[in-house]
């Protein structure tokens, strides 16, 4: 890994991937020592968030930019401790090296990541609240604004709907997922009412949009009554009072 002071600037770049993600390499022209200490704790911070995200091969190219310094730090004859101040966004996160002791002083340093990673992506333009099959995703690098926004799984996908259209290319977000629509406005629907070995069903109509396991109103077409039943499968739904009892035999047992 190579690393230089450009205009004040530290910028810490790698020769090959792997060296992004092992540990932290020295070049001739080093770090000072604290910067040194910032760079190796900013990178074992990315790595344990990348690890807890499920990131698949994730890459980090660190740049540290000290926060008012006017003269080099002083040789601190203690170890120096780093503390993470501000991690929420990867572009400006803030960590601060403390040298204890009466003597001692604190520097705050600015560290921008750039983290990338194996991600889920579109394979294929997808329309919107469909459900999505192996052949509608790929996985591709890309650049993360925030970790914790892409799937690092295709299984994670497959089966769920977007709620918005994806084009071919474009990375698969978890906020974006539900499951699909399995219902809409004037579908037919079964009416299932089960009651141990008995079951019963009556045709029906629903009156809004539904997933699986939502609750939505349908109509009984032989009686006009309206009620509300969950959503068991498409075209498929039981009362929602019959759900609600499933639920307190469990209890019971």
């Amino acid at each position: 890994m190579s690393i230089k002071n450009v205009h004040g600037r530290w910028w810490a770049g790698a020769a090959c991937a792997g060296l992004l993600w092992g540990p932290l390499a020295l070049s001739a022209a080093p770090l000072s020592a604290p910067a040194q200490r910032v760079e190796a704790a900013a990178r074992q911070w990315l790595a344990e968030q990348a690890t807890v995200k499920g990131l698949v091969a994730p890459q980090f190219e660190l740049s540290l930019v000290e926060r008012g310094a006017t003269a080099p730090a002083a040789a601190c004859a203690q170890a120096v401790a780093v503390e993470a101040v501000e991690t929420r966004y990867l572009s400006r996160m803030r960590f601060a090296a403390t040298c204890p002791g009466s003597a001692g002083w604190q520097r705050e340093w600015i560290v921008r990541a750039e983290v990338s990673a194996l991600v889920v992506v579109a394979a294929a333009p997808v329309q919107a609240n469909r459900a999505m099959a192996e052949a509608d995703l790929a996985q591709e690098r890309r650049t993360l604004v925030d970790m914790a926004d892409a799937l690092p799984s295709i299984d994670a996908a497959v089966g769920q709907a977007s709620t918005r259209a994806l084009r071919s290319g474009q990375v698969v977000s978890p906020r974006w997922l539900v499951q699909p629509l399995l219902l809409k406005r004037g579908d037919s629907v079964s009416i299932v009412a089960r009651n141990g070995l008995i079951e019963v069903q009556v045709p029906g109509e629903a009156l809004e949009p539904g997933r699986r396991d939502q609750v939505v109103r349908v109509r009984n077409t032989g009686t006009g009554k309206v009620i509300r039943a969950r959503v068991i499968e498409a075209g498929v739904v039981e009362p929602e009072s019959m759900g609600q009892q499933s639920m307190g035999d469990q209890s019971r047992d």
